[in-house]
Protein backbone atom coordinates (compact mmCIF):
# COMPACT_ATOMS: atom_id res chain seq x y z
CA UNK A 1 0.00 0.00 0.00
CA UNK A 2 1.31 3.44 -0.85
CA UNK A 3 2.21 5.88 1.98
CA UNK A 4 -0.70 8.22 1.08
CA UNK A 5 -3.35 5.52 0.57
CA UNK A 6 -5.84 7.16 2.95
CA UNK A 7 -6.28 10.45 1.08
CA UNK A 8 -9.80 9.52 0.03
CA UNK A 9 -10.99 8.92 3.62
CA UNK A 10 -9.21 11.95 5.02
CA UNK A 11 -10.59 14.27 2.31
CA UNK A 12 -14.12 12.88 2.74
CA UNK A 13 -14.03 13.25 6.53
CA UNK A 14 -12.71 16.82 6.32
CA UNK A 15 -15.44 17.75 3.82
CA UNK A 16 -18.00 16.15 6.10
CA UNK A 17 -16.84 18.46 8.89
CA UNK A 18 -16.82 21.55 6.67
CA UNK A 19 -17.43 21.45 2.91
CA UNK A 20 -14.38 22.77 1.13
CA UNK A 21 -11.79 21.64 3.68
CA UNK A 22 -11.46 18.31 1.89
CA UNK A 23 -10.83 20.13 -1.37
CA UNK A 24 -8.16 22.26 0.32
CA UNK A 25 -6.62 19.04 1.64
CA UNK A 26 -6.55 17.77 -1.92
CA UNK A 27 -4.75 20.99 -2.96
CA UNK A 28 -7.68 22.33 -4.94
CA UNK A 29 -7.30 25.81 -3.51
CA UNK A 30 -9.79 27.90 -5.47
CA UNK A 31 -12.56 25.27 -5.37
CA UNK A 32 -11.92 24.70 -1.69
CA UNK A 33 -12.06 28.39 -0.79
CA UNK A 34 -15.28 28.86 -2.79
CA UNK A 35 -16.91 25.92 -1.02
CA UNK A 36 -15.76 27.17 2.38
CA UNK A 37 -17.25 30.60 1.61
CA UNK A 38 -20.54 29.06 0.47
CA UNK A 39 -20.58 26.82 3.55
CA UNK A 40 -20.03 29.79 5.85
CA UNK A 41 -22.82 31.76 4.17
CA UNK A 42 -25.15 28.74 4.40
CA UNK A 43 -24.30 28.23 8.09
CA UNK A 44 -25.10 31.87 8.86
CA UNK A 45 -28.35 31.80 6.87
CA UNK A 46 -29.68 28.50 8.22
CA UNK A 47 -28.49 29.31 11.71
CA UNK A 48 -30.91 32.21 11.78
CA UNK A 49 -33.80 30.75 9.76
CA UNK A 50 -33.92 26.95 10.06
CA UNK A 51 -35.15 26.83 13.64
CA UNK A 52 -37.90 29.35 12.93
CA UNK A 53 -38.87 27.40 9.78
CA UNK A 54 -39.21 24.14 11.71
CA UNK A 55 -41.27 25.93 14.37
CA UNK A 56 -43.43 27.63 11.74
CA UNK A 57 -44.20 24.48 9.73
CA UNK A 58 -44.94 22.45 12.85
CA UNK A 59 -47.10 24.96 14.76
CA UNK A 60 -48.38 27.33 12.01
CA UNK A 61 -48.17 30.11 14.57
CA UNK A 62 -49.25 30.59 18.15
CA UNK A 63 -50.79 34.07 18.39
CA UNK A 64 -53.13 35.62 15.78
CA UNK A 65 -53.29 39.32 15.01
CA UNK A 66 -55.69 41.18 17.32
CA UNK A 67 -57.00 44.56 18.35
CA UNK A 68 -56.35 45.80 21.89
CA UNK A 69 -57.55 48.86 23.74
CA UNK A 70 -54.69 51.23 24.64
CA UNK A 71 -55.70 54.51 26.33
CA UNK A 72 -59.19 54.24 24.90
CA UNK A 73 -57.93 53.65 21.34
CA UNK A 74 -57.88 50.43 19.38
CA UNK A 75 -54.38 49.33 18.47
CA UNK A 76 -53.52 46.53 16.06
CA UNK A 77 -51.09 43.94 17.41
CA UNK A 78 -49.48 41.93 14.63
CA UNK A 79 -49.48 38.20 15.22
CA UNK A 80 -48.54 35.05 13.33
CA UNK A 81 -49.90 34.59 9.83
CA UNK A 82 -50.20 30.81 9.48
CA UNK A 83 -50.15 30.68 5.67
CA UNK A 84 -47.21 33.05 5.36
CA UNK A 85 -45.39 30.98 7.95
CA UNK A 86 -46.04 27.82 5.94
CA UNK A 87 -44.79 29.37 2.69
CA UNK A 88 -41.69 30.90 4.29
CA UNK A 89 -40.92 27.66 6.11
CA UNK A 90 -41.27 25.63 2.93
CA UNK A 91 -38.85 27.93 1.09
CA UNK A 92 -36.28 27.59 3.86
CA UNK A 93 -36.71 23.82 4.04
CA UNK A 94 -36.39 23.48 0.25
CA UNK A 95 -33.20 25.55 0.35
CA UNK A 96 -31.97 23.39 3.22
CA UNK A 97 -32.55 20.21 1.20
CA UNK A 98 -30.65 21.81 -1.68
CA UNK A 99 -27.82 22.64 0.74
CA UNK A 100 -27.78 19.02 1.94
CA UNK A 101 -27.47 17.88 -1.67
CA UNK A 102 -24.52 20.23 -2.24
CA UNK A 103 -23.04 19.04 1.07
CA UNK A 104 -23.20 15.41 -0.06
CA UNK A 105 -21.77 16.37 -3.47
CA UNK A 106 -18.85 18.10 -1.77
CA UNK A 107 -18.05 14.97 0.23
CA UNK A 108 -18.29 12.77 -2.86
CA UNK A 109 -16.07 15.15 -4.86
CA UNK A 110 -13.43 15.18 -2.11
CA UNK A 111 -13.55 11.37 -1.90
CA UNK A 112 -13.12 10.94 -5.65
CA UNK A 113 -10.24 13.41 -5.80
CA UNK A 114 -8.60 11.68 -2.83
CA UNK A 115 -8.93 8.36 -4.61
CA UNK A 116 -7.09 9.82 -7.59
CA UNK A 117 -4.28 10.87 -5.24
CA UNK A 118 -4.24 7.37 -3.76
CA UNK A 119 -3.73 6.03 -7.28
CA UNK A 120 -0.81 8.37 -7.84
CA UNK A 121 -2.66 10.91 -9.99
CA UNK A 122 -2.52 14.66 -9.49
CA UNK A 123 -5.80 16.41 -8.57
CA UNK A 124 -7.26 18.64 -11.28
CA UNK A 125 -6.83 22.39 -10.90
CA UNK A 126 -9.59 24.98 -11.08
CA UNK A 127 -8.98 25.66 -14.78
CA UNK A 128 -9.07 21.96 -15.55
CA UNK A 129 -12.34 21.67 -13.62
CA UNK A 130 -13.88 24.50 -15.65
CA UNK A 131 -12.69 22.86 -18.88
CA UNK A 132 -14.20 19.53 -17.82
CA UNK A 133 -17.55 21.21 -17.01
CA UNK A 134 -17.52 23.02 -20.36
CA UNK A 135 -16.67 19.87 -22.33
CA UNK A 136 -18.70 17.20 -20.53
CA UNK A 137 -21.16 18.83 -18.11
CA UNK A 138 -22.27 21.88 -20.09
CA UNK A 139 -25.79 20.51 -20.67
CA UNK A 140 -26.27 19.83 -16.94
CA UNK A 141 -25.00 23.34 -16.17
CA UNK A 142 -27.55 24.89 -18.52
CA UNK A 143 -30.31 22.83 -16.90
CA UNK A 144 -29.53 24.24 -13.45
CA UNK A 145 -31.67 27.36 -13.87
CA UNK A 146 -34.71 25.49 -15.31
CA UNK A 147 -34.35 22.87 -12.56
CA UNK A 148 -34.33 25.58 -9.90
CA UNK A 149 -37.39 27.13 -11.54
CA UNK A 150 -39.22 23.80 -11.53
CA UNK A 151 -38.30 23.27 -7.89
CA UNK A 152 -39.55 26.62 -6.61
CA UNK A 153 -42.26 27.49 -9.16
CA UNK A 154 -43.81 24.05 -9.73
CA UNK A 155 -42.89 21.56 -7.00
CA UNK A 156 -43.07 23.97 -4.05
CA UNK A 157 -46.62 25.18 -4.89
CA UNK A 158 -47.72 21.55 -5.31
CA UNK A 159 -46.32 20.65 -1.89
CA UNK A 160 -48.00 23.76 -0.45
CA UNK A 161 -51.35 22.71 -1.94
CA UNK A 162 -50.98 19.18 -0.56
CA UNK A 163 -50.20 20.50 2.91
CA UNK A 164 -53.28 22.75 2.86
CA UNK A 165 -55.47 19.65 2.57
CA UNK A 166 -54.32 18.61 6.04
CA UNK A 167 -55.22 21.93 7.69
CA UNK A 168 -58.50 23.66 8.58
CA UNK A 169 -57.74 26.67 6.33
CA UNK A 170 -61.25 27.85 5.45
CA UNK A 171 -63.72 30.61 6.21
CA UNK A 172 -65.14 31.88 8.44
CA UNK A 173 -63.18 30.79 11.51
CA UNK A 174 -59.73 29.91 10.19
CA UNK A 175 -58.67 32.72 7.86
CA UNK A 176 -55.45 34.58 8.82
CA UNK A 177 -54.36 36.99 10.09
CA UNK A 178 -57.25 37.28 12.52
CA UNK A 179 -57.31 33.52 13.06
CA UNK A 180 -54.75 30.77 13.13
CA UNK A 181 -54.70 27.71 10.90
CA UNK A 182 -54.13 24.32 12.53
CA UNK A 183 -53.06 20.89 11.38
CA UNK A 184 -56.11 18.60 11.39
CA UNK A 185 -54.81 15.49 9.61
CA UNK A 186 -57.31 13.82 7.28
CA UNK A 187 -60.36 15.77 8.51
CA UNK A 188 -60.80 17.50 5.14
CA UNK A 189 -60.99 14.14 3.35
CA UNK A 190 -63.35 12.80 6.02
CA UNK A 191 -65.67 15.78 5.50
CA UNK A 192 -65.51 15.38 1.74
CA UNK A 193 -66.60 11.74 1.85
CA UNK A 194 -68.72 11.47 5.01
CA UNK A 195 -70.70 14.70 5.20
CA UNK A 196 -73.68 14.26 2.88
CA UNK A 197 -73.64 17.86 1.68
CA UNK A 198 -70.03 17.50 0.52
CA UNK A 199 -70.10 13.86 -0.58
CA UNK A 200 -73.21 14.25 -2.76
CA UNK A 201 -71.65 17.30 -4.44
CA UNK A 202 -68.34 15.51 -4.96
CA UNK A 203 -69.95 12.38 -6.44
CA UNK A 204 -72.21 14.44 -8.70
CA UNK A 205 -69.48 16.74 -9.96
CA UNK A 206 -67.04 13.83 -10.38
CA UNK A 207 -69.59 11.85 -12.39
CA UNK A 208 -70.21 14.75 -14.76
CA UNK A 209 -66.46 15.40 -15.02
CA UNK A 210 -65.82 11.81 -16.15
CA UNK A 211 -68.71 11.92 -18.64
CA UNK A 212 -67.56 15.29 -19.94
CA UNK A 213 -63.94 14.17 -20.37
CA UNK A 214 -64.96 11.04 -22.27
CA UNK A 215 -67.61 12.67 -24.49
CA UNK A 216 -65.52 15.78 -25.19
CA UNK A 217 -62.52 13.68 -26.26
CA UNK A 218 -64.51 11.25 -28.41
CA UNK A 219 -66.61 13.92 -30.15
CA UNK A 220 -63.71 16.22 -31.00
CA UNK A 221 -61.59 13.32 -32.24
CA UNK A 222 -64.41 11.76 -34.25
CA UNK A 223 -65.37 15.06 -35.87
CA UNK A 224 -61.74 15.89 -36.68
CA UNK A 225 -61.25 12.39 -38.08
CA UNK A 226 -64.33 12.59 -40.31
CA UNK A 227 -63.40 16.00 -41.70
CA UNK A 228 -59.79 14.94 -42.28
CA UNK A 229 -60.84 11.75 -44.08
CA UNK A 230 -63.29 13.63 -46.27
CA UNK A 231 -60.76 16.31 -47.23
CA UNK A 232 -58.12 13.66 -47.97
CA UNK A 233 -60.21 12.25 -50.83
CA UNK A 234 -58.99 13.04 -54.33
CA UNK A 235 -62.45 14.10 -55.48
CA UNK A 236 -62.55 17.10 -53.14
CA UNK A 237 -61.66 20.42 -54.77
CA UNK A 238 -60.38 23.62 -53.12
CA UNK A 239 -58.82 21.62 -50.27
CA UNK A 240 -56.76 24.58 -49.13
CA UNK A 241 -59.84 26.77 -48.71
CA UNK A 242 -61.71 24.05 -46.83
CA UNK A 243 -58.78 23.42 -44.50
CA UNK A 244 -58.43 27.14 -43.82
CA UNK A 245 -62.12 27.36 -42.93
CA UNK A 246 -61.80 24.40 -40.56
CA UNK A 247 -58.75 25.84 -38.78
CA UNK A 248 -60.22 29.34 -38.27
CA UNK A 249 -61.89 28.49 -34.89
CA UNK A 250 -58.50 27.28 -33.62
CA UNK A 251 -56.82 30.51 -34.72
CA UNK A 252 -59.27 32.73 -32.82
CA UNK A 253 -58.43 33.20 -29.10
CA UNK A 254 -60.53 30.73 -27.14
CA UNK A 255 -61.79 33.31 -24.67
CA UNK A 256 -63.25 35.45 -27.47
CA UNK A 257 -64.87 32.42 -29.11
CA UNK A 258 -66.47 31.25 -25.87
CA UNK A 259 -67.78 34.67 -24.90
CA UNK A 260 -69.24 35.06 -28.39
CA UNK A 261 -70.84 31.63 -28.10
CA UNK A 262 -72.28 32.54 -24.70
CA UNK A 263 -73.98 35.54 -26.30
CA UNK A 264 -75.24 33.50 -29.25
CA UNK A 265 -76.77 30.82 -27.00
CA UNK A 266 -78.43 33.35 -24.72
CA UNK A 267 -81.94 32.06 -24.08
CA UNK A 268 -83.69 35.42 -24.40
CA UNK A 269 -81.63 37.60 -26.70
CA UNK A 270 -79.33 35.16 -28.50
CA UNK A 271 -79.45 35.05 -32.30
CA UNK A 272 -79.73 31.24 -32.32
CA UNK A 273 -83.07 31.30 -30.50
CA UNK A 274 -84.24 34.19 -32.65
CA UNK A 275 -83.61 32.16 -35.80
CA UNK A 276 -85.23 29.08 -34.29
CA UNK A 277 -88.33 31.09 -33.42
CA UNK A 278 -88.85 31.77 -37.14
CA UNK A 279 -89.43 28.03 -37.56
CA UNK A 280 -91.73 27.79 -34.57
CA UNK A 281 -89.26 25.93 -32.37
CA UNK A 282 -89.64 28.32 -29.44
CA UNK A 283 -87.06 29.59 -27.02
CA UNK A 284 -84.71 26.74 -26.08
CA UNK A 285 -83.07 27.03 -22.61
CA UNK A 286 -79.53 26.49 -23.90
CA UNK A 287 -77.75 27.71 -20.75
CA UNK A 288 -80.48 27.70 -18.11
CA UNK A 289 -81.68 24.10 -18.19
CA UNK A 290 -79.27 21.46 -16.77
CA UNK A 291 -79.54 19.03 -19.68
CA UNK A 292 -79.52 21.67 -22.40
CA UNK A 293 -76.55 23.39 -20.73
CA UNK A 294 -74.55 20.15 -20.77
CA UNK A 295 -75.46 19.57 -24.41
CA UNK A 296 -74.49 23.15 -25.24
CA UNK A 297 -71.00 22.92 -23.74
CA UNK A 298 -70.41 19.66 -25.62
CA UNK A 299 -71.51 21.23 -28.93
CA UNK A 300 -69.37 24.32 -28.41
CA UNK A 301 -66.40 22.18 -27.38
CA UNK A 302 -66.68 20.23 -30.64
CA UNK A 303 -66.50 23.49 -32.59
CA UNK A 304 -63.46 24.64 -30.59
CA UNK A 305 -61.61 21.32 -30.25
CA UNK A 306 -62.26 19.77 -33.67
CA UNK A 307 -59.63 21.84 -35.57
CA UNK A 308 -56.78 20.51 -33.41
CA UNK A 309 -57.91 16.90 -33.94
CA UNK A 310 -58.26 17.66 -37.65
CA UNK A 311 -54.67 18.93 -37.82
CA UNK A 312 -53.30 15.92 -35.94
CA UNK A 313 -55.20 13.38 -38.02
CA UNK A 314 -54.34 15.15 -41.28
CA UNK A 315 -50.64 15.15 -40.41
CA UNK A 316 -50.73 11.39 -39.77
CA UNK A 317 -52.74 10.67 -42.92
CA UNK A 318 -50.19 12.55 -45.01
CA UNK A 319 -47.42 10.20 -43.80
CA UNK A 320 -49.17 6.94 -44.77
CA UNK A 321 -47.44 5.57 -47.92
CA UNK A 322 -49.70 5.26 -50.97
CA UNK A 323 -48.14 1.83 -51.63
CA UNK A 324 -50.07 0.39 -48.69
CA UNK A 325 -53.38 1.44 -50.22
CA UNK A 326 -52.31 0.10 -53.62
CA UNK A 327 -51.42 -3.24 -52.07
CA UNK A 328 -54.79 -3.35 -50.29
CA UNK A 329 -56.58 -2.62 -53.58
CA UNK A 330 -54.70 -5.45 -55.26
CA UNK A 331 -55.97 -7.77 -52.55
CA UNK A 332 -59.50 -6.65 -53.33
CA UNK A 333 -60.05 -4.36 -50.33
CA UNK A 334 -62.66 -1.64 -50.68
CA UNK A 335 -62.51 1.80 -49.06
CA UNK A 336 -63.88 0.62 -45.71
CA UNK A 337 -61.52 -2.36 -45.65
CA UNK A 338 -58.58 -0.12 -46.57
CA UNK A 339 -59.44 2.10 -43.64
CA UNK A 340 -59.76 -0.89 -41.32
CA UNK A 341 -56.53 -2.53 -42.46
CA UNK A 342 -54.29 0.46 -43.24
CA UNK A 343 -55.61 3.82 -42.04
CA UNK A 344 -56.98 3.15 -38.59
CA UNK A 345 -54.12 0.99 -37.19
CA UNK A 346 -51.50 3.57 -38.24
CA UNK A 347 -53.70 6.43 -37.05
CA UNK A 348 -54.36 4.95 -33.62
CA UNK A 349 -50.68 4.05 -33.19
CA UNK A 350 -49.71 7.71 -33.64
CA UNK A 351 -52.75 9.42 -32.10
CA UNK A 352 -53.46 7.23 -29.03
CA UNK A 353 -50.94 8.99 -26.72
CA UNK A 354 -52.28 12.38 -27.86
CA UNK A 355 -55.85 11.27 -27.15
CA UNK A 356 -54.81 10.33 -23.63
CA UNK A 357 -53.33 13.80 -23.20
CA UNK A 358 -56.52 15.38 -24.57
CA UNK A 359 -58.65 13.33 -22.16
CA UNK A 360 -56.53 14.44 -19.23
CA UNK A 361 -56.81 18.01 -20.49
CA UNK A 362 -60.59 17.74 -20.70
CA UNK A 363 -60.70 16.75 -17.04
CA UNK A 364 -59.25 20.21 -16.43
CA UNK A 365 -61.02 22.05 -19.26
CA UNK A 366 -61.65 25.18 -17.23
CA UNK A 367 -62.23 27.68 -20.02
CA UNK A 368 -65.15 26.06 -21.83
CA UNK A 369 -67.18 25.49 -18.67
CA UNK A 370 -66.35 28.66 -16.79
CA UNK A 371 -66.63 31.13 -19.66
CA UNK A 372 -69.71 29.55 -21.26
CA UNK A 373 -71.89 28.60 -18.26
CA UNK A 374 -69.85 29.57 -15.17
CA UNK A 375 -70.76 26.10 -13.93
CA UNK A 376 -74.47 26.88 -14.08
CA UNK A 377 -77.32 26.49 -13.93
CA UNK A 378 -77.24 26.44 -10.15
CA UNK A 379 -77.97 23.26 -8.23
CA UNK A 380 -79.46 23.82 -4.75
CA UNK A 381 -78.41 20.32 -3.69
CA UNK A 382 -74.73 21.05 -4.35
CA UNK A 383 -72.22 22.88 -2.17
CA UNK A 384 -70.94 25.90 -4.16
CA UNK A 385 -71.30 24.04 -7.50
CA UNK A 386 -73.67 24.05 -10.46
CA UNK A 387 -74.92 21.40 -12.85
CA UNK A 388 -72.09 21.85 -15.39
CA UNK A 389 -69.24 22.43 -12.94
CA UNK A 390 -66.21 20.19 -13.35
CA UNK A 391 -63.95 19.38 -10.42
CA UNK A 392 -61.55 22.09 -11.59
CA UNK A 393 -64.22 24.82 -11.76
CA UNK A 394 -65.68 23.70 -8.44
CA UNK A 395 -62.21 23.92 -6.94
CA UNK A 396 -61.87 27.44 -8.35
CA UNK A 397 -65.15 28.53 -6.77
CA UNK A 398 -64.24 27.02 -3.42
CA UNK A 399 -60.96 28.93 -3.27
CA UNK A 400 -61.42 32.33 -4.87
CA UNK A 401 -65.13 32.80 -4.22
CA UNK A 402 -65.65 31.10 -0.85
CA UNK A 403 -62.20 30.80 0.80
CA UNK A 404 -62.59 27.08 1.53
CA UNK A 405 -59.02 26.10 0.82
CA UNK A 406 -58.70 22.84 2.75
CA UNK A 407 -61.55 21.06 0.94
CA UNK A 408 -60.36 22.51 -2.37
CA UNK A 409 -56.86 21.15 -1.75
CA UNK A 410 -58.26 17.72 -0.95
CA UNK A 411 -60.23 17.82 -4.22
CA UNK A 412 -57.06 18.88 -6.05
CA UNK A 413 -55.16 15.88 -4.67
CA UNK A 414 -57.94 13.48 -5.66
CA UNK A 415 -58.16 15.04 -9.12
CA UNK A 416 -54.40 14.64 -9.58
CA UNK A 417 -54.55 10.97 -8.54
CA UNK A 418 -57.43 10.30 -10.98
CA UNK A 419 -55.77 12.02 -13.94
CA UNK A 420 -52.29 10.62 -13.25
CA UNK A 421 -53.60 7.09 -12.72
CA UNK A 422 -55.80 7.23 -15.83
CA UNK A 423 -53.04 8.66 -18.02
CA UNK A 424 -50.29 6.29 -16.88
CA UNK A 425 -52.46 3.16 -17.12
CA UNK A 426 -53.86 4.02 -20.54
CA UNK A 427 -50.51 5.09 -21.94
CA UNK A 428 -49.00 1.76 -20.87
CA UNK A 429 -51.74 -0.02 -22.82
CA UNK A 430 -51.01 1.78 -26.08
CA UNK A 431 -49.21 -0.07 -28.86
CA UNK A 432 -46.66 2.74 -29.19
CA UNK A 433 -45.56 2.28 -25.56
CA UNK A 434 -45.38 -1.50 -25.86
CA UNK A 435 -43.34 -1.28 -29.07
CA UNK A 436 -40.96 1.19 -27.42
CA UNK A 437 -40.55 -1.19 -24.47
CA UNK A 438 -39.72 -4.04 -26.83
CA UNK A 439 -37.08 -1.93 -28.59
CA UNK A 440 -35.43 -1.06 -25.27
Amino acid sequence: MQPNSKHRLAAALLSALTPGIGQLYNRQWIKGMLLVAVSAAAAIYFGSTLGHAVWGISTLGEAPSRLVEVNGKSQHIAGDHSINLMIESLIVLFLFMLALFLYASSIRDAYRTGRLRDNGCSPSGFRQTLTFIHDFKFAQLLLFVPAAGILFITILPIVFMILLAFTNYSSPHHIPPGNLVDWVGFDSFVQLFRLKSWSSTFVGVLGWTVIWAAVATVTTFASGLIVALVLSQKEIRLKGAWRTAVIIPYAIPQMISLLAMKMMFNGKFGPINQYLSYFGLGQLPWLTDPYWAKLTVIIVNIWIGMPLSFLLVSSVLSTIPADLYEAAKVEGAGRWQQGKIVTFPILLFAIAPIMIIQTAGNFNNFNVIYLLTNGGPSNPQYQYAGHTDLLITWLYKLTLNNNIYNIASAIGIILFIIIAGFSIWNYRQTKSFKDEEMIQ
